[in-house]
């Protein structure tokens, strides 16, 4: 009896929800083998171009904080 409640629900999985998981598995999978897209590669480099500027931004502001408050480290890992 226990049994029968279940065969309807797995036949069900077998028909439709399998074949579709099985499709977009592989469909991403091959998708993730063929590399980036010639967009992903530029939104890529675009965000290096954005995390160079602000490595440079924060090296600036950890300067200016190094020549007016020489301490400032040393607060901030105490805080």
């Amino acid at each position: 009896m226990d049994m029968d409640l279940l065969i309807a629900p797995i036949i069900l999985f077998i028909i439709f929800v399998a074949p579709i998981w099985l499709i977009l598995h592989y469909r991403s999978k091959r998708q993730v083998s063929q590399g980036l897209t010639d967009e992903e590669f530029e939104q890529l480099n675009q965000l290096v171009h954005q995390a160079e500027k602000m490595n440079q931004r924060i090296a600036t502001l950890e300067s200016i904080l190094d020549s007016e408050s020489p301490e400032w480290r040393n607060r901030h890992d105490h805080a």
